[in-house]
């Protein structure tokens, strides 16, 4: 018994990184985005996704060994929400994808 706790808590702490990673990966990126590009997006301000992956990324940081109560869901919600809404908007404002060729409607040309 003692080998399946052992693994349960060591698959709860893997997974418990993992948010903390994604959560401080949102801060990160909302932290070096343009602050006009969030209102230019329709996305609300900096400072607010800022808020908001901060205490998420706080969230994660304070679970990382217990990510299945409600806060650490709350606050894994928080920075998928940023990252797959609100990045992929504010991105497509550059024009321009990291390898430098420029996209289209279609893809890049």
């Amino acid at each position: 018994m003692d080998i399946i706790a052992l693994a349960q808590g060591s698959v709860s702490m893997l997974l418990g990184l993992l948010a903390a990673a994604m959560q401080a990966w949102a801060l990160v990126d909302a932290a070096l985005t343009r602050p006009d590009a969030f209102v230019a997006a329709g996305k609300r301000t900096k400072g607010f996704w800022l808020a908001i992956t901060g205490v998420a990324a706080l969230i994660g940081f304070v679970f990382v060994l217990n990510p299945f109560n409600i806060f650490s869901l709350l606050a894994i919600v928080a920075a998928a929400v940023y990252l797959t809404d609100v990045r992929p908007a504010v991105r497509s404002l550059r024009g321009r994808n990291n390898r430098g060729t420029q996209m289209g409607p279609y893809g890049p040309w």
